[in-house]
């Protein structure tokens, strides 16, 4: 699909509200003066609620990180033969840390910059 390639000022929260951010700069590609996350690194997750205190028992942890699956990276571009993140992969499933079901990550504003589309 295509989409505003994201850099690393982009927000995005887990499914719960935790705030992810991008972990690992691409070194070759900046979009508006900023560089692009790399798509295989995962994001690091903080503030996520989903939690249940003791004594009601061991009960679903916070999300701690979530990496993107390829189907929804960018198909047509990519930078050091690695797909790309654009807006319409944040709305894909992602794998969480600790393991739970596939869930869709949401970008909250904007995806840092409106000037490059990729597919």
């Amino acid at each position: 699909m295509p989409g505003y390639l994201v850099n690393m000022s982009v927000m995005v929260t887990c499914a719960h509200g935790g705030q992810a951010k991008p972990t690992a700069p691409n070194p070759r590609v900046k979009v508006m003066g900023q560089p692009v996350p790399m798509s295989a690194p995962p994001f690091v997750i903080s503030g996520c609620p989903m939690a249940i205190p003791p004594p009601a028992g061991p009960g679903p942890t916070p999300c701690l990180t979530a990496t993107f699956l390829p189907p929804t990276m960018t198909l047509r571009v990519k930078s050091m033969g690695q797909p790309l993140l654009c807006q319409t992969s944040m709305t894909g499933p992602a794998i969480t840390t600790p393991p739970s079901p596939p869930a869709p990550l949401l970008p909250i504003s904007n995806p840092g910059q409106q000037r490059v589309r990729a597919m």
